[in-house]
Parts: structure tokens; C-alpha cells; sequence
């Protein structure tokens, strides 16, 4: 808003002129849209004007007319002409203006309703255009109140769950199938034979409207049995009979009770209704049909109030007395016979020049400035081909068409054709051909002719004084001459390293900056001067090699040394190979235990073996293998191999039988030691006597668990029987218990003596 005024573009649609923050101005409250308030208060007079200037002076004043905005023509009453300025949101009068503020706003909070109404107001500040929806949260259900309720905006406080609607149709026999929607139901969409209300015919209808009415009349025979109902399809009895009973002759004034087959006479009394004049009866006798207009003579006063007349009543009293007043336009009296003071706008034509100077304002007489001229004016290019229409009075200030007809107007440079343009007024472009005129060196000109080139035009002018001012510079057409030749042609560097494309103008040998990179005497290093010019003393000689011109190397010598030696070459930087190294290296054999001292040449010439052999303190190694025995090898490098030769001893699982064997077999698991056949059988035995033993054990548990038994039950009579004597029973032993002391004694001994001999085998 604040660019659109500041530049312009907020225009009034009435007087097509901007708007500016500082001019009073209304707003619709349909499309928004702004005008000027003089303007809207002009275009409201003149709708009505227009509306009202075909009514007659009867019904001028009746009617409220309605007056439309000139943009959305929403309408307006009579009594809605604005005539005073006020803010967007109407709460303060003649705003302000303040530069922080949107043109045209109070700076306070809106406070509108919000539409559709929800009981919450606009809490923005005063702003044009409509109030945004309703953002406050809102718990609310669905619209069938199936669903839970949720938080939503209010203005989209409506929503649907999608579950089927399920309430009752107004038939009273279906129910809604719809999507869970607002609002009632959509009427029940099925179809069933209904009858009508009189129940002569039967039609398939919708179950929405159960009830209808048959076009037939009734025609049943009434009570009297003189006439037949007239009623069209109706429900229940027909009723009495119209004519029937006591009935009242045209006047009312008299009752007869006669039958229904003959008409009710007339009185004979005065009519005495009231006329349509309101004031005075029918003075004839009681008729039939409608009376006569009042024709009394009565004393009218016109409508103005200036004269009275005895006339009759029915006839409308107007003077010929003209009214002197002012209409609105402060200009022209009423002149209006018997005006009763509601004067009529002005119905003259304006008839003031327009702001086109060309022509009358045709609108009715008004005040303030008139309406923009309502013609149109014929603008047309240079060829009179294309033409587009304007409003009057804008012709002088509107650009002239674009034109697409091609311009036909000779060439004015050395080009035989001009380019093609369109049609135009004034000078023709420049031309933006090629020049293509012949060089000096041979090339044509390739820039844009330039035979017509404006310049800027110079000159010592001495001011008279300080009154003479400096004019804007003045421009020349003239002939330029051709800038110089920028074809490219591929020129060496001095130093030979590129071609580059130069200009023709100035294609000559040049430095291209980089190092001159030419090879030394030395056979190692380039020359680093930047790329310069190189004198070659043989003509067959490498083009690459270095010069007179060039430097002389003046570093060390920088030769990859052999693998392993670590000292530098004695001589300066030389070409060729370096001379061999004689130098003693100190280093420490495969063991790490002796220091040695061997010649840098031997050693870097030597093969893997004579390392090897070279770096060996032909010691015996020290280091331990993982059997736990020391490696037998001399002074060697790499991991010890591990084929141990030490002799060790083996024995079988039951450690009576042991042999010698090499170590690095048992390793390798090749060599095992089974146990033989007596070995087998002392296992045997052993395992018997463990077995026996185990068994023994169990057979005494159980019997010391069924002693036990006897001896619980045994005392558990007792005190049933109030200490009855107990009976001792002797418990018969077994055969093992017997002789198990002479089973065992010698089975002992045996195995004492077996223990013995084996330990001492094995020793």
C-alpha cells in the first residue's frame, strides 16, 4: 500500500487520477476498492439523478432509488452517501496522516466482526481490504457429533468425520446415508407409490413428499344435494354447503336464511360503504358490484399549500403557481408547478467545457468539477495503419501506436539496404549493419556502421557572466572513422611456450610471463627468468635448450641416492650419474645385541641374502620359540623357524607308559601314545570297585530311611492306642550286611597294592 501510493499507482476509477495519502477517500465494502470521497459523492448524485429524471412529479420522493459502486456495483441506499472521511475501520473521523502508519489508518486495532459472524472480533490494526478468517482455536465436534471434539481455527470450525450422517429423513422411514455433512439433510432420494390426497391415483414419487394433490376436482355431491364440491383434491369431508344458512345481502346490512338454489335479493337501503376517497359513502341503494367514484364537491387545497378550489373529491387540486426555490446545484430554480417543497435534482445539462477542451459536460446541472470527457479520440502511427482509440483530451499527451508495418524510408549510410524496423515518427535508427569497408591491413571492419554517430560536441564557450547558464551539451551527427583491427592472429611468445590469438592492430612478438623452462648445462634444473628472447648459437641445435641469455645453475647436487644410503653427493649439481658412496654406516645386527660397521657401498649394492649376511652377528639367536625352548639358528632376520629339535618326553593318558620324541612333532600333533591292554584292564577294575562301592551306599541309605519309617509309624500307634504296649521287632539284616566286612577288607588291600605298583612303574 505504501508503494502503491507513493508511486501512483493507487488510482481513483472515477476521475482516473491518483490517490494520495493525504486526500479524503471512501471505501466499498463489497470489492474495497478506493475513491476519492468528492468523486463517489458525484457519481452517487448523478446514478440517482439518471434513475430519477424519467419519473413524473407524482412519484418523485416515494421511492428510495439504490446508487451502485462505480467497480462491483454493489448497491447503495440514498441514506449511505458518505459524506465524511473516515478511517478503514470507520471509528475515527479525518485521520491522521502519519508516515509510520498504512495512508488512510488510525494506527488502532480493527474490532470488526469477523464474516460470517462468530462472535469474535478483527484484532489486527486498521487496515484495508476485507479482515482476514477467524484464527482462534475453538474446541469443536463434527457436524453429525459423532466424533470427538477437536481444536480448530473458527473459521473453519465446521468439519466432517466422513462416518454416514444416520439421522431420521424427514419421511420418517429411511435415515441420511451422506457423508457426515452441515446443515439439514438432503430429502430422501428414494422412490415408492404414493396416493394422492383424495386417494383417486396412485404415482410413483419421491419418498421425500408423500403428500400431493391430483388436478381433478373434487365433484362429490354436498349435504344439500344441489351442488358438488369445487374444491380440487383435497383430504376429509367436503363440508356444508356454500350457499347454505343465513346470508347477508350486498350492503351487509340485512340477513335472509333462503335455499341454496336461489340468490340473496337486495335490501332496498342505503350502500353506506366507504369510497375510494376515504372520507365519504356510496350514497345509492344496496347493489351489487363495485361503487361509483366520489363526486361531492369539496374545498381542496393544492399540493403547495397556496390556494383552495372547490372541485369534486375524486379530482386532484394543482395550482399553476411556480416554485422560486434553489435546486441543488445552486444554480437554476425549482420552476416546478405546485411543488409541495421536495424540489427535484436539477434536470438542465451541465454544459461546461471538459478538461479535453473539445467538449460540453453532458451531465445534469451539478457543482464541482465535472466528469472526465466520456469521447474518444482516433490516435494513429506515422503510416496511418494501426490506430487505437483514447479518451478525448488525451491525444496530446499518449504515445503514438506501435506500428507493425515494416518503415519504407531510404537508407542514409554507405549500406545499399537499411535494416528492417517497424514504422516510426521522426529520424529512422541507427543502422546496426556491419561496416565492412576495407582495412588498411587487409580485413574488413567489423563493428556497427557508424557513418551517423551522435558526439558529443566540445568547444571553449566563454560565459558573458554569471546570468548566461551552461546549456546541456549539444550532440552532432558525423562520420567516425574505422576503430583498429581486432582479428585475431596467432603470434609465438618469445620464449616459444604458446601461440596466442592477437589483435591485428598489434600482432608482435611477446613476453607470455611464464619461466622460461629451457634445460640446463647442468642436465637437471630449468631456467627460471621469466620468458625472454634465446640467441641460438647452432641453427640444428634443440630449440628446448638453454641459451646465453638464460642462468647458470648454481645449486647442489640433488640426485636420488641409492636405497638406503643416507648421505648427500660431494660435488655440485653435475649431469650424470653420482660417484659411489665409502662412507661406514653404524647399525645393529638381526638380534639387536651387536653394534656393526659396514661400508655404505656394500651394502646398498648388496642383494636381500647379502644383507642379510652383512647385518649377521653370527652369534646364536636369543630369542625364545613358543614351545619354550631357545632357537638353535645363528644371528638371522625374520620370525625363528619353528621345527624344534629338542628331545621331550611323552606319556599315555594314564601316565604308566612315557617315550622321547623330537618337540616340533609333538606340536604338529604327529606323535600320540595310547595306553595298551593292561593299562585298560586296571581302568576296569577300578571303575568296578567305584561302582560297587556306590551301590553299597545306596542300599544302606535306603534301609536307614525305612527304620526311620517303621519307628515314626511305630510311635504314631502308640498314641492312638493310650500307650499300648509297643512290640519290638527284631530287623532280619541281609547277607551283604553279614559279610560285607569280609568282602571288603581284602578287596582294599588289592587295590592298596595296585596304587603302589603303578606309582613306582611310572617312575
Amino acid at each position: 500500500m505504501n508503494e502503491a501510493f507513493q508511486s501512483g499507482a493507487m488510482t481513483c476509477l472515477i476521475c482516473i487520477a491518483s490517490v494520495k495519502r493525504n486526500q479524503a477517500v471512501w471505501s466499498c465494502c463489497g470489492c474495497f476498492c478506493i475513491f476519492h470521497l468528492v468523486c463517489i459523492q458525484k457519481w452517487a448524485k448523478d446514478s440517482l439523478f439518471l434513475v430519477s429524471s424519467p419519473l413524473t412529479d407524482d412519484d418523485f420522493g416515494k421511492k428510495d432509488y439504490p446508487w451502485p459502486c462505480p467497480k462491483c456495483r454493489f448497491e447503495y441506499k440514498r441514506s449511505e452517501t458518505p459524506n465524511k472521511y473516515y478511517c478503514y475501520c470507520g471509528k475515527v473521523e479525518n485521520p491522521t496522516v502519519d508516515p509510520w502508519l498504512v495512508p488512510h489508518s488510525c494506527g488502532q486495532i480493527c474490532e470488526k466482526e469477523f464474516k460470517p459472524p462468530c462472535g469474535h472480533k478483527c484484532l489486527l490494526l486498521c487496515h484495508p481490504g476485507p479482515c482476514p478468517p477467524c484464527p482462534k482455536m475453538v474446541t469443536t465436534s463434527c457436524h453429525c457429533r459423532k466424533a470427538k471434539p477437536v481444536p480448530r481455527r473458527c473459521s473453519a470450525k465446521g468439519w466432517s468425520c466422513h462416518l454416514p450422517c444416520g439421522r431420521m429423513l424427514l419421511c420418517g422411514q429411511h435415515t441420511c446415508e451422506n457423508p457426515c455433512h452441515s446443515g439439514d439433510c438432503q430429502p430422501c432420494p428414494r422412490v415408492s407409490k404414493q396416493r394422492c390426497i383424495c386417494g383417486r391415483q396412485t404415482a410413483e414419487r419421491l419418498c421425500a413428499s408423500p403428500q400431493w394433490q391430483c388436478e381433478q376436482v373434487c365433484g362429490k355431491a354436498l349435504p344439500c344435494g344441489n351442488h358438488t364440491c369445487e374444491q380440487v383434491c383435497h383430504a376429509g369431508p367436503c363440508g356444508d354447503c356454500p350457499r347454505s344458512g343465513k346470508r347477508s345481502c350486498p350492503c351487509g346490512k340485512s340477513k335472509f336464511t333462503l335455499p341454496c338454489t336461489e340468490d340473496v335479493p337486495t335490501c332496498g337501503d342505503s350502500c353506506d360503504k366507504v369510497l375510494e376517497c376515504g372520507i365519504h359513502k356510496c350514497l345509492q341503494r344496496c347493489h351489487r358490484g363495485p361503487c361509483e367514484i366520489c363526486r361531492q364537491e369539496v374545498e381542496k387545497q393544492c399540493r403547495c399549500g397556496k390556494h383552495t378550489k372547490r372541485m369534486p373529491c375524486h379530482k386532484p387540486y394543482l395550482c399553476e403557481t411556480k416554485c422560486t426555490k434553489i435546486r441543488d446545484c445552486q444554480k437554476h430554480q425549482c420552476r416546478r408547478k405546485c411543488c409541495p417543497g421536495n424540489c427535484p435534482p436539477c434536470d438542465q445539462v451541465c454544459g461546461r467545457t471538459l478538461g479535453c477542451r473539445n467538449h460540453k459536460c453532458p451531465s445534469g446541472c451539478h457543482r464541482g468539477s465535472c466528469n472526465p470527457c466520456p469521447e474518444t479520440v482516433d490516435v494513429k502511427c506515422n503510416c496511418g495503419k494501426t490506430v487505437i482509440k483514447v479518451p478525448c483530451g488525451r491525444e496530446r499527451t499518449i504515445k503514438p501506436p506501435k506500428c507493425k508495418q515494416l518503415c519504407s524510408h531510404p537508407p542514409t549510410c554507405h549500406h545499399p539496404t537499411q535494416e528492417k524496423h517497424y514504422c516510426h515518427f521522426g529520424r529512422c535508427p541507427p543502422c546496426r549493419q556491419s561496416c565492412q569497408k576495407m582495412l588498411t591491413c587487409g580485413h574488413l571492419c567489423p563493428v556497427s556502421c557508424h557513418d551517423e554517430a551522435l558526439v558529443k560536441q566540445t568547444g571553449n564557450h566563454q560565459f558573458a557572466g554569471p546570468w548566461e547558464q551552461p546549456s546541456e551539451p549539444a550532440f552532432i551527427q558525423t562520420v567516425l572513422p574505422c576503430p583498429p583491427c581486432e582479428v585475431p592472429i596467432p603470434v609465438e611468445c618469445l620464449g616459444q611456450h604458446e601461440v596466442s590469438p592477437l589483435p591485428c592492430h598489434s600482432a608482435r612478438p611477446y613476453s607470455c610471463k611464464r619461466f622460461c623452462g629451457r634445460l640446463l648445462n647442468c642436465q637437471n634444473h630449468t631456467c627460471m627468468k621469466e620468458c625472454h628472447h634465446v640467441t641460438k648459437i647452432n641453427s640444428n641445435a634443440d630449440g628446448k635448450k638453454a641459451g646465453p641469455e638464460c642462468l647458470q645453475c648454481e645449486e647442489e647436487c640433488t640426485k636420488p641416492r641409492p636405497l638406503g644410503c643416507p648421505h648427500r653427493c660431494v660435488l655440485p649439481c653435475h649431469p650424470g650419474d653420482c660417484p659411489s658412496c665409502l662412507q661406514m654406516l653404524k647399525i645393529k645386527c638381526h638380534c639387536k645385541l651387536s653394534v656393526l660397521y659396514i661400508e655404505c657401498l656394500k651394502l646398498t649394492s648388496a642383494d636381500v641374502k647379502g644383507k642379510d649376511l652383512l647385518t649377521s652377528c653370527k652369534n646364536q639367536c636369543p630369542k625364545q620359540l613358543p614351545c619354550g625352548h631357545r632357537c638353535k639358528e645363528i644371528c638371522h632376520s625374520g620370525d625363528c623357524p619353528l621345527n624344534c629339535s629338542q628331545k621331550v618326553k611323552l606319556k599315555c593318558p594314564c601316565k604308566r607308559l612315557k617315550k622321547e620324541v623330537q618337540c616340533s612333532k609333538i606340536q604338529e600333533d604327529q606323535v600320540s601314545l595310547e595306553c595298551d591292554a593292561l593299562c585298560k584292564e586296571m581302568k576296569r577294575k577300578a571303575s568296578e570297585i567305584k561302582e560297587a562301592e556306590a551301590k553299597a551306599a545306596i542300599e544302606e541309605e535306603k534301609r536307614r530311611q525305612q527304620a526311620e519309617l517303621e519307628a515314626f509309624e511305630n510311635r504314631l500307634k502308640g498314641r492312638r492306642k493310650n500307650k499300648r504296649r509297643r512290640d519290638e521287632v527284631e530287623i532280619e539284616q541281609s547277607l551283604w550286611q553279614k559279610y560285607k566286612n569280609l568282602i571288603m577288607l581284602p578287596m582294599f588291600g588289592v587295590a592298596v597294592v595296585m596304587v603302589a605298583w603303578l606309582m613306582v612303574y611310572n617312575d
